[in-house]
């Protein structure tokens, strides 16, 4: 216990923290003033990013919102932004934040379904390269339509579920009294044995069914939140979306399939780990006895929930509205028509998506500073300075190399931020337009109006240009999306969904640490990277 009050505040900043990750923000907060005073705005705003993404890298020690709000409120108090370009930042990004909070909530109300999609998968098929494959199937077709996290959380709560029931049975517990999983002492040499390897064989089931999540993720305008940011950006709805970025996605989403197979089937980097028979069987009667307990209720609940998820997929698929509003009718379907109406019940729908939501809404503070700084217009500007293909690539590695070491959001809220600002200048520049080049680009972007149509209103030579200018803004829209949902598979400071594994109360359980985890993904993270660099190069 704290023997002084300076020692009791200084317990509770940051709570749990290390020291050392408390004196860093410390440290952080106190020369920030100083370099804006003595080096100027443009340093200090480097160094806030630079301090913004260790916060994103460090995030196993501290969730990023506490840390890195701090560096926001004082990039705020110190005056290097202003609370009216955050406003403007995060009003501009209304239709994401409404994806989190509605959708991923809606399809919270799908778990049961989810659920029972994928225990079938792991008890009823035999091949553990099938089983592989139909979890990162499954993850990608899911992650397209629905939340990726979402999808990650039923896949844990499956793999979690089982592994209790197996170790309460080997150690000769109550289902119903607690205990630790984590220990294996009341077991046997040869239980321990058995689930040493049920836990390696629940590892690579969770690593394919997470990298599934970002191969579906890439392909449309739901799977991420940052592939909304850019949709809405652009201009795109569901299937533009979809086609723009499939030269790349689908490429990709192959390549990650069949390595994912042959990862399996030839053992490499500690896959293809088989189930154990005696757990199998248990794990069989445990899902014959759930099946029984479900009952007429329980399978009506289950079809509600599918044909839901029909609604689902075609309201997107013909933007009925907006995505976030199609994910509030998820959550009034579902609770109506299975039942759940108790708050409390309706309140754990949202504690998920809320405090990445909040954090989002400082990644727009950081934007703001960089934003108002110009911070990124060299950076910018040196890539746009290449021609051709090589700007594609350029922009690809950048938001690849960015998103594995800082979160892929944030990296592509700055990108396609900044991007669009030096096309929007680009556009004004050109002569005879009639109007500037911010209300040409709102024009051009605006999904309800052909772009062919606003730019036959344009004089000849200026409409050629303007349409060299959007054809190649949105390639490198699509190099920003694919850079930043591709490569970030690598660590799980990039992807959400790996983070959310790593964790969650499964990873320490089944022995996930983090290089553990980088280990795993190391193949996925080679091939698919070099596929969507090639696929980038050669089909854009």
């Amino acid at each position: 216990m704290p023997k002084s009050m300076p020692q009791a505040f200084a317990r509770n900043f940051l709570g749990n923290a290390p020291k050392w990750y408390k004196f860093a923000i410390l440290l952080f907060l106190i020369i920030n003033p100083i370099i804006l005073i003595t080096s100027g705005p443009f340093i200090a705003g480097w160094a806030l990013i630079a301090e913004f993404i260790f916060t994103l890298a460090m995030a196993l020690k501290c969730y990023p919102l506490p840390a890195g709000g701090l560096l926001a409120f004082e990039a705020v108090v110190i005056g290097m932004t202003s609370t009216e370009t955050v406003f403007h930042e995060t009003l501009k990004n209304f239709e994401v934040i409404l994806l989190l909070i509605f959708m991923v909530a809606g399809i919270y109300f799908m778990k049961d379904f989810l659920q029972f999609t994928f225990t079938r998968i792991l008890v009823k098929v035999q091949s553990k390269a099938t089983i592989a494959l139909l979890f990162c199937f499954a993850g990608a077709f899911l992650s397209a339509f629905l939340d990726a996290l979402t999808v990650t959380a039923v896949i844990i709560a499956v793999a979690y579920g089982f592994y209790n029931v197996y170790h309460r049975y080997a150690s000769g517990k109550d289902p119903q009294t607690s205990h630790d999983l984590t220990s294996d002492l009341a077991l046997k040499e040869a239980e321990r044995d058995e689930l040493k390897q049920f836990r390696g064989f629940l590892r690579n089931l969770m690593m394919h069914g997470a990298v599934g999540t970002a191969l579906g993720g890439v392909c449309t305008l739901v799977g991420e939140p940052q592939n909304l940011l850019i949709s809405s950006e652009m201009g795109w709805h569901f299937i533009p979306f979809f086609l723009k970025v499939a030269p790349v996605s689908m490429p990709v989403l192959v390549v990650g399939l069949l390595t994912c197979y042959t990862l399996e089937k030839k053992k490499w980097f500690s896959y293809g780990v088989e189930m154990p028979g005696n757990i199998r069987s248990h794990l069989l009667e445990t899902e014959i006895k759930m099946e029984a307990k479900r009952g007429h209720q329980g399978r009506a609940k289950l079809i509600i929930q599918a044909l839901t998820g029909v609604w689902l997929i075609i309201a997107l698929a013909m933007h009925l509205g907006a995505v976030g509003v199609i994910g509030l009718s998820v959550i009034v379907l579902l609770t109506s028509l299975n039942g759940v109406i108790e708050e409390h019940q309706l309140g754990k729908a949202f504690e998920e998506a809320l405090p990445f939501t909040a954090l989002l809404v400082v990644f727009f503070v950081i934007v703001a500073v960089i934003h108002d700084q110009h911070l990124f217009t060299p950076v910018i500007d040196y890539v746009l300075s290449l021609k051709g293909q090589s700007q594609l690539v350029a922009y690809y590695i950048a938001n690849g190399v960015l998103s594995m070491i800082s979160d892929n959001v944030f990296v592509a809220t700055v990108y396609i931020g900044e991007t669009k600002t030096h096309f929007v200048n680009a556009l004004g520049a050109l002569p005879n337009i009639g109007m500037t080049g911010a209300e040409l680009m709102d024009k051009l972007t605006d999904p309800h109006h052909p772009r062919s149509e606003v730019l036959a209103t344009l004089p000849q030579a200026a409409a050629e240009q303007a349409g060299a200018l959007m054809n190649q803004l949105d390639k490198l829209a699509v190099a920003i999306n694919t850079g930043t949902n591709i490569p970030s598979v690598a660590t799980p400071n990039g992807q959400a969904a790996f983070l959310f594994l790593l964790t969650s109360a499964l990873a320490p359980v089944i022995r996930l640490s983090y290089g553990r985890m980088v280990y795993l993904a190391l193949p996925y993270t080679i091939t698919m990277s070099i596929t969507g660099l090639a696929a980038t190069y050669l089909f854009l």
